[in-house]
């Protein structure tokens, strides 16, 4: 899809934002009929004053019109639960990564059983010209690698945090004093970006996110350089 036809934003980078964009698809269509319908309705009922009030006591359409919301409810209701049982599913992670929001930076936390490191991430405060994207590059981006689950913690040492990337399909709230978790990963090397979306203070737009992921080989050779 074009830049143009996405609005902006990023390509879905796994399963579960792939399915997030058609539950999103697929809901707005049932609304757009609903809406379509009862306008319909609406103006029938205001520009023709030949109803039937035969037809419109009849218990047959009662019933109709009371069984067919129960039914698009279900048609709702389902994917829903599915889509929420595949968020919250936690697979055996290769790499764990404890994310914790700063006034106003993050810092993360990568551990493995064979390496560990710590390190913060500021926005970069640069001429525009020399950067990507102004106001969404950091100077030490999160690296992980591809097509290997990822599990996040997220917490926050002082104020409410929202650490989001939306191509990941990723948001979690970070709240002090307690650890959230989600595990993402993603199918394709890239670079995706993401910004705090919790309103957490005076430089609340000055905390980006910037999450590379790598082949398996380059990110071992870059764990190796820690």
């Amino acid at each position: 899809m074009s830049y143009w036809g996405q609005l902006g934003l990023q390509e879905a980078s796994n399963f579960i934002i792939e399915i997030l964009n058609y539950f999103h698809d697929y809901m707005l269509f049932i609304l757009l009929f609903i809406m379509s319908f009862v306008s319909y309705i609406f103006i029938f009922v205001c520009c023709f004053s030949n109803l039937d009030k035969y037809t419109l006591d009849s218990h047959l359409l009662e019933t109709f019109w009371t069984i067919v919301p129960i039914v698009i409810l279900l048609f709702m209701a389902f994917p829903s639960l599915y889509l929420l049982y595949v968020i919250e599913d936690l697979y055996s992670p290769a790499v764990s990564v404890k994310v914790v929001g700063h006034q106003w930076y993050w810092e993360y936390q990568l551990s493995n059983s064979w390496f560990s490191t710590t390190f913060d991430s500021y926005i970069v405060h640069e001429d525009p010209t020399k950067v990507l994207f102004h106001g969404l590059d950091v100077d030490n981006r999160l690296v992980l690698p591809t097509l290997c689950s990822i599990l996040f913690l997220i917490s926050s040492a002082d104020v409410l945090h929202s650490w989001t990337v939306p191509s990941l399909g990723v948001k979690a709230d970070a709240i002090p004093g307690r650890l959230n978790f989600i595990s993402s990963k993603s199918n394709f090397s890239g670079v995706y970006y993401g910004q705090c979306s919790e309103i957490c203070g005076a430089n609340h737009s000055f905390m980006p996110i910037v999450v590379e992921f790598l082949p398996l080989e380059s990110f071992l050779v870059w764990v190796s350089k820690l």
